[in-house]
């Protein structure tokens, strides 16, 4: 299996170079003033690079929800208990979820993916790629085998190949698990080699106690399991998840088949940084969406070289940021598709911006 996967990151290929210059050049010759859209801007050129099309549109959405229960709960790191994670994976195929509900809303696709959900459940709408029945404790020992972390990314992989397959033209990357804020920090810790007070966040919500608990379990895990931190793998089996691991594949595969994928909060930006390590060209098909309120973020994302979109002071998961990046990202292909060009399209000639491009280093 890690044959696979070191074959699926060999083949992944950098952005169309050429795409990226002629989608830069039709900015540069939109009817506007330089830099004037801002990010939007650069979102359409990462686009063009992803695509090979100058004008991209990107109709048919799909937010992948990778659900895997923690052993690590057994710990008293999280307020919510286990149930929670089959009880809200079902509630995600019903839409009744803060993510799922606003994705019904604007028609993106939801596909919740029983990765290692621990409590027994009947609902078919969930796609079952269980691996094990949760993950062990980390506290104890490492969290799964070498063989089922791969497992679970080559799953992850896979997944965007059926998306792609069924037309799928943009993925979100979301989780469900109770406890993953808990092996995130764990994950994000051994690949940094920050501590736990500078990585860890209260997650769901804590207490002072419970969140200085959460912290000392979190060195625990990483004293016990001593995780390789140039080995991603490693680090993946030994404190991390099936979520993490499945979400790491997905980034892998977003690449692989040329697919832009937005991150979600904490828990994917971590994977994002996990599969980053193991290809580093899978970077240049991410957006950012929100920045989560989760401590660790902004470690995570500076270590992408990835700011985030937008600050609407969110933490809840399960890819709901993914559903608002998705709207910014349609706005930067509207704007860059249908705006007028200078000259005859717009009947304004753009010599007055000749002085003002040469002096901001902009070019025509």
């Amino acid at each position: 299996m890690l044959n696979s996967l070191t074959d699926i990151i060999n083949k992944i290929s950098p952005p169309d170079e050429e795409a990226i210059r002629r989608a830069s050049d039709r900015q540069a010759a939109l009817a506007k003033p330089p830099r004037s859209l801002g990010t939007l801007e650069d979102i359409s050129i990462k686009l063009a690079g992803i695509t090979g099309q100058v004008c991209t549109s990107l109709p048919k959405k799909r937010i992948i929800v990778l659900c895997a229960d923690n052993g690590v709960t057994e710990e008293g790191v999280s307020s919510a208990p286990v149930t929670v994670t089959a009880a809200q994976a079902m509630n995600m195929t019903h839409h009744l979820t803060g993510m799922s509900s606003m994705a019904a809303h604007f028609g993106d696709e939801v596909q919740v993916v029983d990765m290692g959900i621990a409590t027994p459940y009947d609902n078919d709408r969930i796609l079952n790629r269980r691996i094990m029945p949760g993950t062990n404790n980390i506290a104890k020992g490492p969290a799964m085998t070498q063989d089922d972390a791969v497992k679970a990314v080559l799953t992850g992989v896979d997944l965007v190949r059926m998306a792609s397959e069924e037309g799928v033209n943009m993925l979100g990357v979301g989780e469900m698990g109770i406890g993953n804020t808990t092996t995130s920090a764990a994950v994000l810790c051994a690949l940094t080699g920050l501590s736990a007070e500078e990585i860890a966040g209260v997650g769901g919500g804590l207490t002072k106690e419970a969140f200085q608990h959460k912290k000392e379990i979190i060195r625990q895990a990483l004293d016990i399991n001593q995780p390789d931190r140039a080995d991603v793998i490693d680090v993946i089996s030994k404190v991390g998840g099936l979520d993490i691991a499945a979400m790491c594949g997905v980034f892998l595969g977003a690449a692989l088949y040329r697919k832009p994928a937005v991150i979600d909060g904490f828990i994917s930006i971590v994977a994002a940084l996990c599969a980053y390590r193991l290809a580093p060209l899978s970077k240049e098909f991410m957006f950012t969406s929100h920045a989560s309120l989760e401590k660790g973020y902004s470690v995570a994302a500076h270590e992408l070289g990835l700011k985030p979109l937008f600050d609407l002071e969110m933490r809840l998961g399960e890819g709901s940021g993914c559903v608002p990046a998705f709207r910014i990202i349609d706005a930067a292909c509207a704007a860059m598709n249908g705006m007028a060009l200078f000259g005859d399209d717009s009947g304004i000639n753009d010599g007055y911006l000749t002085e003002i491009r040469k002096e901001e280093g902009f070019s025509r």
